[in-house]
This record gives C-alpha cells, sequence and structure tokens, in this order.
C-alpha cells in the first residue's frame, strides 16, 4: 500500500498546560478527567504563563504536580483565602482553586463564602465526589441522604446530620458571585459542557467581574466500593437527583457573551 501521499491529522494530544506524569489517583476517579479539562481550557485561553493554581488538601493535594503551571499548597480549607492574597498582590495574574468537598463545604467553608462575598477575582473548581476520599471515606457535607459511608455504616441520617449543602446554590446567592454552575464527568456528553463551563468561569476572571465557581460531579469508585463504570451510573441516578445540573448564577456580561 502506498503511503507517500496520505495526510494524518492529530484529534487528541496532551494539553501543553498538564504534566506527562503518571497519576496517583485512583482507576475511575474523575479527577483526572477535571485536570486535563482545566489544562485544556488554560492552553486555549493562551494563559500558562499568567496563571497561579492553589491546591487544596484532600486527594487533590498533589494537583500542583499535574500543571505546568506555577502552582502552591494551602493548609486544609485555606485555598480561597491563600488566593485571596496571591490575587492582590498579582492583580494581573490568574489565580483559581481546586478544591474538594470535604476541603471547601467543611473546614473551609467559611474562606469559600467570604471570598465569594466580597467578589474577590478568583476562580474556583470544585469537585463534589459525596465523600471524604483521601482519608477513607467517611461521610461529607456532600453525602447524600441515606448514603453508605465509613462513618455513617447504616447511612446519613439527616436527623442527626442535616441535609447535604448544595454549594453552587449557596454561594449564587452572594452578591460577589457573578458565575456559579453545576457540571458533572460522568460521561462525554456532560464532560463536553463541564469544559465549557470552566472556560466560562476562567473568562469571568479575565475580565475582573469577580468570583467565579464550577462545581463538578466527580466519581470516588474506591470509597464508594463500585466499579468505574458503576460509579458514573451513581452519579447520573443518585448524585444528580440531589445535585441538580444548571446555571445558578450567571453575570450579564457572561450570559451575552455565551449568546
Amino acid at each position: 500500500m502506498d503511503t507517500t501521499n496520505r495526510h494524518e491529522e492529530l484529534i487528541y494530544e496532551r494539553p501543553q498546560a498538564l504534566a506527562d506524569i503518571y497519576t496517583h489517583y485512583c482507576p475511575g476517579c474523575t479527577h483526572g478527567t477535571a485536570h486535563r479539562l482545566v489544562a485544556e481550557v488554560i492552553d486555549e485561553l493562551g494563559i500558562r504563563e499568567d496563571t497561579i493554581l492553589v491546591a487544596s488538601v484532600g486527594c487533590s493535594v498533589f494537583a500542583y504536580n499535574y500543571f505546568e503551571i506555577d502552582a502552591c499548597e494551602a493548609a486544609h480549607g485555606r485555598a480561597p483565602a491563600m488566593a485571596t492574597g496571591v490575587k492582590r498582590v498579582h492583580p494581573d495574574k490568574i489565580v483559581f482553586t481546586y478544591q474538594g468537598d470535604g476541603d471547601l463545604a467543611s473546614i473551609g467553608m467559611a474562606e469559600i463564602i467570604h471570598a465569594a462575598a466580597r467578589g474577590e477575582k478568583i476562580t474556583t473548581i470544585f469537585i463534589n465526589n459525596a465523600v471524604y476520599g483521601m482519608t477513607g471515606g467517611q461521610m461529607a457535607p456532600t453525602s447524600l441522604p441515606g448514603q453508605v459511608t465509613t462513618s455513617s455504616p447504616f447511612g446519613r441520617d439527616l436527623r442527626l446530620c442535616g441535609a447535604p449543602i448544595r454549594v453552587a446554590e449557596l454561594l449564587a446567592n452572594l452578591d460577589g458571585t457573578v458565575y456559579a454552575v453545576r457540571r458533572s464527568l460522568h460521561d462525554a456528553r456532560h464532560v463536553i459542557q463541564a469544559k465549557k463551563a470552566i472556560r466560562t468561569a476562567f473568562e469571568a476572571q479575565i475580565n475582573g467581574l469577580g468570583f467565579s465557581i464550577v462545581e463538578l460531579l466527580s466519581s470516588c469508585p474506591t470509597n464508594w466500593g463500585m466499579t468505574p463504570s458503576e460509579s458514573l451510573d451513581w452519579i447520573r441516578e443518585s448524585m444528580i437527583p440531589t445535585y441538580p445540573l444548571g446555571d445558578y448564577k450567571v453575570a450579564p456580561e457572561l450570559a451575552q457573551k455565551r449568546k
């Protein structure tokens, strides 16, 4: 077969902003998917040399290893406070936090609320997998009603523990928030939608509009006691009814840009 004049089109490659190293995440975990989406957006916006990541404590504690950008590590829950300081010292930089639900919605709840209330010009990528992933799968503020975890072996009892905290809706009520949405990573269509939301969140910061957050429903097969395939089904069948996907706040400037 003569291949002399054959041309091949490259349709998939590693983003420059994504490091070429092995991951520490469990098989089937969608943290890696979220990382790739963030890296693709950074490359497409041409902001790699001007972006600073503030990593959280949790499964994503080593997030700085996976991005070819400047990064720093915050104490547990304090990423929004640290990002605030970084952004105020370097207002020309694009600063974002990458946080899980235990880090953001529990020990760091005060930090994220006040950063949003002040309208800090930072972006947050919030991974919601309904458990404390790194420490063994304990019940988190985002665990579902009746969900069995290592610290709620009989299921989450709403009478004792209260209801799950819906972060996107909560932060959307604050005046300083300009963009608050929830997306999911359980199938290709929703991954594409998640990337568009991440891009819009960064664009909000580039345009100096205020605080932006993208909540991503993510899988945790190991702590859920499921196969990777089953965990994606569980997001669709169990998590989305509790955490409806959608736009909870979109500033007029961003809404016009998306039309």
